[in-house]
């Protein structure tokens, strides 16, 4: 019981915390933070001179986490979030782009990694998809 506690609680936490201590991110008025990774492609982004907030990462997207339409889509979005962790902690440079909002009024982010898109790298490693807003297409079957 101890074990699974570390895995969903403490493990993300650190990771996080590690990601945010030793990576920071350029903005476009200085250095800004992931704090946390929400999902495969949301991330807690604080940048100096503001409050941290949510932010969608634009050009892929990811399986649902909070409301997946059936089991394997949960496992594949906790694979996407580990993925997007692990990539943000192996990047030596990173890039954040905002360009508007959503309709949750999440900032949107087109975010480089070392100066590769970060949408590239996810589709690429098999954890997302294109996408560039419009009607997204379920992951579950045939989707």
């Amino acid at each position: 019981m101890a074990l699974a506690a570390l895995l969903l609680v403490v493990l993300p936490f650190v990771a996080d915390a590690v990601n945010a201590a030793l990576r920071p991110v350029s903005g476009p008025r200085g250095d800004c933070r992931i704090l946390s990774v929400i999902d495969g492609d949301t991330v807690l982004l604080w940048c100096a001179g503001d409050r941290p907030e949510r932010a969608r990462l634009t050009g892929f997207d990811t399986p649902e986490l909070f409301s997946p339409g059936c089991p394997s889509e949960y496992v594949a979005a906790e694979r996407a979030k580990w993925a997007l962790r692990a990539m943000i902690f192996a990047a030596d440079k990173i890039r954040v782009t905002p360009g508007g909002r959503d309709r949750y009024d999440r900032l949107l982010a087109a975010v480089t990694l070392d100066g590769v898109a970060l949408a590239d790298r996810m589709v690429a490693g098999g954890h997302a998809r294109r996408y560039d807003g419009g009607r997204r297409r379920g992951w579950c079957g045939a989707g």
